[in-house]
């Protein structure tokens, strides 16, 4: 889709009702439930953490999504597909403060060059014990994107139609913090597989596009 045609429509997300949870659930992975039975106590003192779900013009105008791959390291998102941005510093204002930092660090984006237009619905991850804020924003001209090599493996620019369309939901097989191999609702985009938290916050942004497009 050109960014003309996005853009005049995606204003109207302002003053839409969010999908929410029942958006969400539809990318969750099968134990999720009782995981969050099981870390009720621990939710109440989650760290927080916000991330941007940014689109923006390419070079030929069509619109894209901008997710990031990150470095292979020893935590429960190692080499995982995400979106730009990171946990709550002291220095930030608010949320939406830590997810224009954070993707002004990892990706190269400054915040002067984001408009955000709307917080999404929030997203417990019991492995990490955080709650994490998605917001939603656009860039109206194309980024010049530095990805911060200590923490980013990669950019992955998806084109909006791709992102819509049906086909990239999958069902894969994938290896858990856990341990443990487990079927999971999926996104493939670029040829990367998206699943968790960040697939299930990415399905809320589907559905609220699909509102208004």
């Amino acid at each position: 889709m050109d960014f003309k045609t996005f853009i005049k429509s995606i204003p109207k997300v302002k003053n839409i009702e969010l999908p929410g949870e029942a958006s969400q659930i539809k990318m969750s992975p099968p134990y999720r439930l009782e995981l969050m039975e099981r870390n009720k106590i621990l939710m109440k003192s989650a760290r927080q953490a916000a991330v941007l779900a940014l689109f923006y013009p390419n070079d030929q105008n069509e619109t894209h999504l901008i997710l990031i791959l990150r470095k292979t390291y020893k935590g429960v998102h190692s080499a995982q597909v995400g979106f730009p941005g990171g946990k709550v510093e002291d220095s930030d204002n608010n949320l939406q403060m830590t997810a224009l930092r954070e993707t002004h660090e990892e990706v190269g984006v400054p915040k002067h060059q984001v408009k955000v237009l709307k917080q999404m619905t929030p997203m417990y991850i019991p492995p990490s014990n955080f709650t994490v804020h998605p917001f939603f924003g656009v860039s109206d001209s194309t980024p010049n994107f530095i990805k911060q090599d200590e923490e980013v493996e990669g950019l992955i620019e998806v084109s909006l139609p791709h992102f819509l369309e049906e086909s990239s939901v999958i069902s894969t097989s994938v290896k858990t913090s856990y341990k443990i191999d487990v079927e999971v609702p999926a996104f493939k985009l670029n040829g990367h597989i998206v699943w968790g938290a960040t697939a299930m916050m990415l399905s809320e942004v589907k559905d609220l596009l699909k509102k208004v497009l």
